[in-house]
């Protein structure tokens, strides 16, 4: 049987002695990786250590605001959003539908991989994962300058603001980006309310139509690894 690794990257509980202490629950064949910090207490690794035995590796949640150092035949790679087994062909790599994920930052993390070398993987992105907009990190950046001196040190790339839409349910999720008549709808619902907001911080409001065709063509150059990741992770446990 398969022995899939699905790691929830959503921080990991840091000793005081800077050891680092993860919670590793395994249920059959499935090993999950549960953290409980804040971030940055080396979860990559872990994660790069346990992919090396798996057949399936999922990133769960989150989104290009961190990232991890890799190092394979020799040579450094930074990882932001890809799971870490993309550097073993036969490992599955999920980028499951709790992530919030930037097409455009995929794309270059993809395209540095590609000048590495680095052509041979399988990647598969959740239809339901939600979509960074440019608007959420304009908007990112503007919430964190209003907090003057309690500021929380956001990397103002829209990580945040992506997560409020989707959890009210106005975001745009991954699967949107492949019908170009529900994206232009749901882009003109979201651009009612962004620009209302980017106006009221003192901010150029967004272009529907710049947005809409630069969207669309990052929805086509991902398509062949857009799918139901649930379904795909379902019967890979069975």
């Amino acid at each position: 049987g398969y022995l899939i690794k699905i790691t929830i990257f959503v921080g990991v509980k840091l000793c005081h002695d800077a050891k680092v202490a993860l919670n590793i629950v395994t249920m059959g064949n499935t090993l999950v990786v549960v953290g409980a910090q804040w971030g940055d207490e080396g979860k990559g690794k872990i994660t790069d250590f346990y992919a090396g035995d798996a057949d399936v590796v999922v990133r769960h949640q989150g989104g290009n605001n961190a990232g991890h150092t890799i190092v394979f035949d020799g040579k450094k790679f930074a990882l932001q959003s890809i799971p870490s087994g993309v550097f073993n062909p036969h490992i599955i790599n999920v980028m499951a539908n709790g992530m919030v994920i930037n097409p455009v930052s995929l794309l270059e993390e993809l395209d540095r991989l590609h000048k590495a070398g680095i052509t041979d993987y399988k990647l598969f992105i959740s239809d339901r994962a939600a979509c960074v907009m440019p608007y959420h990190a304009m908007l990112d950046g503007a919430y964190e300058a209003l907090k003057g001196g309690r500021q929380i040190g956001t990397t103002k790339k829209g990580i945040g603001p992506a997560y409020t839409d989707k959890y009210s349910r106005v975001g745009i999720r991954i699967g949107d980006l492949l019908d170009k008549e529900y994206f232009a709808e749901r882009l003109k619902d979201a651009l009612m309310q962004k620009n209302i907001e980017l106006k009221a911080l003192s901010m150029e409001p967004c272009d529907f139509d710049t947005i809409y065709n630069q969207y669309l063509e990052l929805g086509e150059r991902l398509r062949p690894m857009i799918c139901d990741t649930s379904v795909l992770l379902n019967r890979l446990v069975e």
